[in-house]
Parts: C-alpha cells; structure tokens; sequence
C-alpha cells in the first residue's frame, strides 16, 4: 500500500463517519421532535434507508432550523436541570438550612475554633 493508497483510504473513512454521524442524527432528531407525527416519521425513516443522501440534504434543508432550535431547547433543560441540582445540593451549605448554619458556626466560635470575624463571615454567607 502506497501513499496515495492510504491517504484516499482515510478519506473515505472520514466520508463513511460523516455520513453515519448525519445519519444518526437526523434520526435522533426526528424522533425527538414532537411536532412530526408516526406516519411521518415512518416514512422519513424509509426514505432515509431507501434513499439516504437526498433524503438527509432534503431534511436538513426542511427542518434544520428546527433542529438547532430543539438542540437549544434541550441544552437549555438540561443546563437548568444541573443548576437546580447544584442549587439543592451545594447552594444551601451541603443541604443545610441557613438557620443550621448559623448554629453550627455558633458552636465553632463558642469552642474557639474561629474568631468572631470568621462568624460574622459565615452568618453573612449563611443568610445571603
């Protein structure tokens, strides 16, 4: 196998990727968009097996824009699906009310283990 060999081989793989990647996410999309009904995704589905390029240039043609708009929707959920959790885990002190907080930090300076600089800080980020 000489160079040139190698090189239109790679190529031809990258070309093979491509298009599976394409392809899969165009299926992907079209079963998650809910304003397409089964019939209609049955056929997209046919046509894409039967006729694959025209097909795949013809929907992202089509429905492109629906595409990115329903891939903005879903990173968006899931951005604000991690935040909440952020929020519900780490936000309030690990779980702890701001109440708990005080009283814990409230122990710590009663031991001496932190001056009342220090409490005053953690009263302050407990109640913001």
């Amino acid at each position: 196998m000489d160079l040139g060999d190698f090189l239109w081989s790679l190529v031809v793989i990258f070309f093979m990727v491509m298009y599976f990647m394409i392809m899969f996410r165009i299926i992907i999309d079209l079963f998650r968009s809910d304003d397409v009904g089964g019939f209609a995704k049955a056929i997209w589905l046919i046509a894409i097996i039967f006729l694959p390029l025209i097909t795949m240039l013809i929907y992202v043609i089509v429905r492109g824009k629906g595409m990115a708009e329903r891939d903005m929707k879903q990173m968006a959920d899931y951005k604000a699906q991690q935040d909440a959790y952020i929020k519900q885990v780490a936000g309030s002190g690990g779980g702890a009310s701001a109440a708990e907080q005080i009283a814990k930090a409230q122990e710590l300076l009663s031991s001496g283990a932190i001056s009342q600089e220090e409490f005053n800080a953690l009263k302050a980020k407990a109640l913001a």
